[in-house]
């Protein structure tokens, strides 16, 4: 079973992802949003506690990943980011 990591890392590579906070909401709000990763050591939460009850609502997959370091170095970026949301899976398989 493929990590929550290299779904994201795979789907950046060979489809299309947005990064940050307001990028992955407004796919969400959207409903253009396949996958939705947020990174659980944002500090203050607030930030991406939206997020998960938006998925709800719009019955898009969510999963929780313990590092924003991680997350950005996933997406191809050399920051850490926060969320990420997968709008095009390319070669990637959601589980």
């Amino acid at each position: 079973m493929a990590s929550t990591y290299d779904i994201v890392e795979k789907a950046a590579k060979t489809g299309k992802v947005d990064k940050g906070v307001n990028e992955v909401t407004k796919a969400v709000e959207r409903g253009v949003a396949l996958f939705v990763a947020v990174a659980t050591d944002v500090d203050p939460k607030e930030l991406t506690q939206h997020l998960s009850i938006l998925c709800k609502e719009k019955n898009i997959p969510f999963e929780e990943v313990d590092s924003r370091e991680k997350l950005g170095i996933s997406v191809n970026i050399n920051r850490p980011t926060a969320a990420v949301a997968i709008t095009n899976l390319g070669e990637a398989k959601l589980n």
